[in-house]
């Protein structure tokens, strides 16, 4: 009996360096997922959030995580439990489903690549001496072009490991200078009264700040391709796929309350206005690193911004075009879809994108508002679509089950409330 009962204990400490190992072989698809989600919703949203109105809106950034988990969950949930993505899922159940997602993800990636990809020029011009930067349009083109070779050409991998340092080394810094703006403490000038975010009048801010957070929910197929090829070349557990994905969702949703943090530390009841036109925020974004860490902080913190938007453009518009073709090979019913028609999809995302950038150039608020609201306006129906596949074929939880329709009921809620808005039936 006694040598019985050391068995389990023996086997146990046995497998524990095994499950920490296959938990961390399968990292990836989710710190991808992260990366893309660390754009205009964090650097740019989140910190205006908290310049704006402190810390009134911690709670908004906290449900729309919440509210909107469920339906990210549902990609690597789907595809470890039937091998399938989730661009294949639609297309089970019928072509109706698919033509919508092929059609909306059309759309979306174009959007989403013109408004990171405008934001990462904006921040690159930051970076140049006034008497080197050639202007918005021609570092735009400049960095997306760079972009497509990669991507083209198929070395954009090689960058994987780059980017998860630049994501690390952005959250620490964001975190050290978020705890030293908090050390030093923050002042608010004479007489400031602080604003209320519960206005008619704010509720486009409010619907882009939550269109983004902490990406736009057709990410979640993108997701699911990205772990699909992963499980091809090197399979995973279930629950180690999971751990992806929470890992790199949850670091998301907490840094973008950092962010906040950092924009109610430094500039909130400051006295200082917050710029909403250009590409003016950008500099007070990097200005408040200087603030918490030091000046000398501001042109490493340029790079380190630049090269997280560098990746992420590179991130969205592989994952949209991949997206896009294996709708369009499904719709055409061909076994794969070929390099050829990958290439046309990131020429066209690249191409299109580009062009909305050089029309956008001197609006990058106005563009990432519209990005941010169109991912808001959408979202309903992709969390549908992900909500009603994986309630008809996989295992779901009560708990999943009720967090999935409230959060249909706050997508659609809110959508419907921001349009009636925009129609003049309210306010």
């Amino acid at each position: 009996m006694a040598k019985t009962a050391e068995g389990p204990a023996t086997q146990t400490r046995r497998v524990e360096p095994g499950v920490w190992a296959s938990r961390t072989a399968a990292l990836g698809p989710g710190i991808l997922m992260a990366s893309a989600a660390i754009g205009g919703s964090h650097l740019i949203s989140s910190t205006q959030a908290g310049a704006r109105f402190g810390w009134q809106l911690a709670f908004v950034i906290v449900v729309a995580n919440l509210l909107k988990y469920p339906f990210f969950r549902f990609g690597p949930q789907y595809t470890v439990e039937s091998g399938r993505s989730l661009v294949e899922g639609y297309a089970r159940k019928g072509r109706g489903y698919l033509w919508v997602f092929f059609v909306l993800a059309t759309v979306s990636s174009v959007i989403s690549t013109a408004g990171v990809g405008l934001l990462g020029a904006v921040i690159l011009g930051f970076m140049l001496p006034d008497s080197w930067a050639p202007g918005i349009p021609a570092l735009a083109t400049a960095m997306m072009a760079s972009a497509w070779v990669l991507l083209v050409a198929g070395h954009y991998r090689a960058l994987d490991a780059v980017t998860k340092v630049i994501i690390v080394t952005l959250t620490l810094a964001t975190i050290t200078a978020t705890f030293m703006a908090a050390s030093a403490g923050s002042e608010r000038v004479a007489g400031f009264v602080e604003p209320t975010p519960w206005t008619w009048a704010t509720l486009p801010f409010l619907v882009a700040l939550m269109g983004w957070m902490p990406a736009p929910i057709e990410i979640s197929a993108l997701n699911s391709l990205w772990i699909q090829a992963k499980q091809k070349l090197h399979p995973s557990r279930a629950k180690d796929v999971l751990f992806d994905f929470n890992v790199g969702y949850a670091t998301s949703a907490v840094l973008a309350l950092f962010f906040l943090s950092l924009g109610a530390l430094v500039q909130y009841g400051s006295g200082v206005e917050v710029a909403t036109a250009g590409g003016a925020y950008v500099d007070q974004l990097l200005q408040m690193y200087g603030t918490a860490i030091g000046q000398w902080a501001v042109p490493l913190m340029a790079v380190i911004a630049f090269a997280c938007m560098y990746g992420t453009v590179i991130t969205v518009i592989d994952g949209y075009a991949r997206a896009c073709a294996e709708s369009l090979r499904l719709l055409r019913r061909e076994p794969e879809f070929s390099r050829r028609s990958l290439n046309l999809w990131l020429s066209g995302i690249t191409g299109v994108g580009l062009v909305i950038v050089v029309a956008m150039s001197a609006s990058l608020a106005t563009m990432l508002t519209f990005a941010m609201i169109s991912a808001f306006l959408t979202a309903p129906v992709f969390a549908w679509l992900n909500f009603s596949l994986v309630r008809g074929e996989g295992s779901l939880s009560p708990g999943l089950r009720y967090l999935s329709y409230a959060g249909l009921v706050y997508l659609a809620g809110f959508a419907a409330l921001f349009l009636l808005d925009f129609v003049g039936l309210l306010g």
